[in-house]
C-alpha cells in the first residue's frame, strides 16, 4: 500500500537496467492514493514509460494464508482467508500453486492496480510476494539439512520465514511501527519454535542494511545473524545489496 519496487530486464542483455524503490509519503494511505500514485510514477519515471515485452507483477501484502495442497479445494478460497482477516463479500480472491512444495498460496490481490496495469499493458502474470519468497527459500535450500530463519524485511512489515528439514516449517508476515516491535515478534516466534537465539542463525534479506537500527537491536538478542548472498550476474553492475530486492529480481 505504500508504494511499490520496480525492476527492467533487458533479455538481450540479461541484465536488469534499472532496480527502483518508490514510496508514498508518510500519512494515510488509501486504495485511492495508491492507485493515483502508481499513475503518477508510470507517467513521471522514463524506466516506466517504455514499452515491455512482458510484465511480471507481485502483490506485497498480509492478507494472504498457506494451504497443504490435500485439504485446498478451489471452491472454497473464501473459508482460508475468514480466519486470518475480514474477507469483505466484493473481495477478489485468488491463489499461487507452489512448485517446490504440496501448498498453495491464498490471497487477495490488490485488484484497482492489477485493472491500471491491465488497462495499460493488456495481460500479465501476477503472484503474491509470499509465494515468490517462500519458493525461493525452499529452492535454494533443497539440499540443505540446516533449519534456516529468515527475516525479510518490505518496510513497515517484515516476514519470517523458518525451513527444517528442507521442509517450510513457519511462516507469517508482520506489520511494525518501531524497532521494539520488530524484535518482539523476531523473539516471540523463535520462543514458539524453540529455536535458542544463542544457537540458530537469523538471515537477513530485503530492505535492511547491517547499518540499520534493527539490525542493531536483532544483534543485542541473536549470536548469529548473515545476510543472504544470491549470486545474480544479472545486477553485478548495479549499486545494490545482493540481498535487497529479492522479490522483484525473482518473479520473472
Amino acid at each position: 500500500m505504500d508504494g511499490f519496487s520496480f525492476c527492467v530486464l533487458d533479455k538481450n542483455t540479461g541484465f536488469f537496467d534499472v532496480v527502483k524503490t518508490l514510496e508514498i509519503a508518510a500519512g494515510t494511505i488509501t486504495p485511492q492514493i495508491q492507485l493515483d500514485f502508481l499513475k503518477t510514477s508510470f507517467t513521471a519515471d522514463e524506466s516506466l514509460s517504455q514499452k515491455f515485452d512482458s510484465i511480471a507483477v507481485s502483490h506485497s501484502n498480509n492478507l494472504s494464508t498457506l494451504v497443504p495442497k490435500p485439504f485446498f479445494n478451489k471452491e472454497n478460497l473464501n473459508d482460508y482467508l475468514q480466519y486470518n482477516l475480514k474477507v469483505l463479500e466484493n473481495d477478489y480472491i485468488t491463489y499461487d500453486e507452489f512448485t517446490t512444495a504440496e501448498m498453495v498460496n491464498v490471497y487477495i490481490p490488490f485488484v484497482h492496480i492489477n485493472n491500471f496495469l491491465f488497462d495499460k499493458f493488456g495481460s500479465f502474470e501476477y503472484k503474491h510476494s509470499a509465494s515468490i519468497l517462500v519458493e525461493l527459500l525452499l529452492a535454494t535450500y533443497k539440499n540443505d539439512d540446516k533449519n534456516h530463519f529468515f527475516v525479510h524485511v518490505d518496510n513497515e512489515q517484515f516476514q519470517i520465514v523458518v525451513l527444517k528439514n528442507k521442509k517450510l516449517e513457519f511462516f507469517n508476515s508482520f506489520n511494525f511501527k518501531t524497532k521494539e516491535d520488530f524484535i518482539y515478534y523476531v523473539l516471540f516466534t523463535s520462543e514458539q519454535l524453540q529455536l535458542n537465539p544463542e544457537e540458530f542463525v537469523l538471515t537477513f534479506l530485503g530492505g535492511v542494511e547491517k547499518e540499520s537500527e534493527l539490525y542493531d537491536i536483532v544483534f543485542k538478542y541473536v549470536r548469529n545473524i548473515e545476510f543472504l548472498n544470491l549470486e545474480n550476474d544479472a545486477i553485478q553492475h548495479l549499486d545494490i545489496s545482493k540481498h535487497s530486492n529479492i522479490i522483484v529480481l525473482n518473479q520473472h
